[in-house]
């Protein structure tokens, strides 16, 4: 696969806690060099990344992250403050401890409000599969179709886990009609990222591939 198609795939992302202004230009930099479908990054920086980019590379933020367990009026908040701000694509996590008790109408509840107030900007959801049993996994592939949103989407990386190839064929599987998958967490190599894509992945959310592809154009490998 040409390492064009997996970027134009990829989320660059960087979410550190101790990351900079200067970082976060940084990846918008190789964001539009690279032509990465988006760059996610905290939404404290979403205004400003916004304003340095314009109309060249999509903003994506995250929200409820990482943990999930904010209330749903928090969600909306910072989902509306996001998109205020210029967000273009919004990825949140959901309650895991509504899942793991059952309490799926709050969850999909939730996830519609979201995606109502997103309207034509995309909303992703975080699952954080590292933490599910796979018969949560394939409820939460009927929740997320259910709820209108865009993209089903694996992890954080800030668990335990990130992707597995298991996860993204089981999402494949169970996902309704319209709604994508994206893998995120420990895709680090570009054998990886075209797995990933071959089993049914839309977007991957990595830093890595770019890292990758600077090492080819400077030379350097990898």
């Amino acid at each position: 696969m040409e390492l064009q198609k997996i970027l134009s795939r990829c989320d660059h992302t960087l979410l550190t806690q101790s990351a900079t202004w200067e970082d976060i230009k940084a990846i918008c930099d190789d964001g539009i060099k690279f032509s990465t479908a988006s760059v996610c990054i905290p939404a404290a920086y979403v205004r400003e990344a916004k304003d340095y980019v314009k109309d060249s590379l999509k903003i994506c933020t995250v929200i409820g992250f990482p943990n999930g367990y904010s209330t749903t009026a928090t969600k909306l908040f910072e989902c509306r403050d996001a998109l205020d701000n210029g967000a273009d694509e919004i990825d949140t996590v959901i309650n895991i401890g509504f899942l793991k008790s059952g309490r799926y109408d709050e969850i999909l509840n939730e996830l519609t409000e979201l995606k109502k107030l997103c309207g034509d900007k995309i909303l992703k959801v975080i699952i954080e599969t590292c933490l599910l049993e796979r018969e949560e996994k394939i409820k939460m592939c009927e929740l997320v179709t259910a709820s209108g949103a865009d993209y089903i989407k694996t992890s954080t990386g800030f668990s335990t886990g990130g992707a597995t190839r298991e996860d993204v064929a089981l999402f494949a599987a169970h996902v309704g009609e319209g709604v994508l998958i994206k893998a995120a967490g420990g895709i680090s190599s570009l054998e990886d990222a075209e797995d990933f894509i071959n089993l049914g992945a839309d977007r991957l959310g990595t830093s890595r591939v770019v890292k990758i592809a600077k090492n080819q154009d400077t030379g350097s490998g990898y």
